[in-house]
C-alpha cells in the first residue's frame, strides 16, 4: 500500500549540493525547479525506488535527531553491499566520514555532506533480519 517515495535533504547552496551528491552517492537527476521559494533538485539512484530531493534552505537544519543526551541518530540511512568500496570511495573524494564500526549482523559508517549534514550508510550481513533477501522474504510472506 505505502511506499518510501522520496527523502528530502536542505542544502544551502543548491548549485554545490548537486554536484557533490551527483560525485559521491551516484545520483541521477530526475528534476529541478525553482518556484519562488521553492527550488531543488530531484535525483533517483541506480537502484531502488526510493528518490532523494535536495531543497534549498537559508540555514543548515538539522537531518539528525537526539535519542538521549549528546546521542544521536539520522532520519535514514544509505544501504550499500559492498561497505569498505563506499567509504574508501568517499574517503578518496575528500568526504568527511567516521571509521566503519562492526555491530555483528551490520557495519556501519556516518558521513558529512557540505552542510555538515549527517547520514549513516549500512551494510547487512545475510544473517541480518534488515538484509534485502530477508527483507524480501518477509514482503512476499504478506502478499
Amino acid at each position: 500500500m505505502f511506499n518510501l517515495g522520496s527523502v528530502f535533504i536542505p542544502v544551502t547552496n543548491l548549485d554545490t549540493a548537486k554536484q557533490w551528491y551527483e560525485d559521491n552517492l551516484g545520483v541521477i537527476k530526475v528534476d529541478e525547479w525553482s518556484n519562488g521559494d521553492d527550488e531543488g533538485a530531484g535525483y533517483c539512484f541506480k537502484n531502488g525506488a526510493a528518490g532523494l530531493a535536495l531543497i534549498k534552505v537559508e540555514k543548515p537544519q538539522p537531518t539528525e535527531f537526539t535519542i538521549k543526551g549528546r546521542k544521536k541518530n539520522v532520519y535514514f540511512n544509505f544501504s550499500v553491499e559492498d561497505i569498505d568500496a563506499a567509504h574508501t570511495r568517499l574517503k578518496q573524494n575528500g568526504v568527511n566520514t567516521t571509521d566503519i564500526e562492526d555491530h555483528g549482523d551490520m557495519k556501519g559508517f556516518d558521513f558529512f555532506d557540505p552542510d555538515d549534514n549527517a547520514f549513516s550508510v549500512v551494510s547487512e550481513s545475510i544473517h541480518s533480519p534488515y538484509h534485502h533477501a530477508n527483507i524480501k522474504k518477509r514482503q512476499e510472506e504478506k502478499t
